[in-house]
């Protein structure tokens, strides 16, 4: 794939591999608001979660549990956002699976809040 940012993640300076197993990557940025956040990637360019291989997933889930462990251990969060945008509509901009992980905190002003929150709103509607 040309430029993908996702398929060569070291190339980007302000990324940094935090784990990694046979098949994925954790990453992360410095976040200025989503403290503790990062992506698991696959190694290999999949657009989207669903052409995982069985491999993968498994890789993955380990991998879940791996940074759960750390973050729980590093920032105590008490509890997390996880989840795959797929699709433009799904509100995928980077067109490599990616799952994000994001640990949440109760003193966050939107602490409680997931996606469904802002799914459900009203604005949301569909008029099937």
């Amino acid at each position: 794939m040309d430029q993908c940012i996702l398929c060569s993640p070291e190339a980007d300076e302000q990324q940094k591999i935090i784990f990694e197993n046979k098949s994925c990557y954790f990453i992360q940025k410095d976040q200025r608001i989503l403290k503790g956040s990062g992506l698991i990637v696959p190694k290999s360019h999949k657009t989207t979660v669903f052409d995982l291989s069985k491999e993968e997933w498994m890789d993955t889930q380990e991998m879940i549990q791996q940074v759960k462990e750390w973050l729980d251990d590093t920032l105590q969060p008490d509890g997390y956002n996880i989840g795959y945008n797929c699709y433009k509509t799904g509100g995928q901009h980077i067109f490599h699976a990616h799952m994000h992980i994001i640990p949440r905190f109760q003193d966050e002003p939107h602490a409680g809040k997931g996606i469904r929150h802002w799914l459900k709103q009203e604005e949301n509607k569909r008029y099937i």
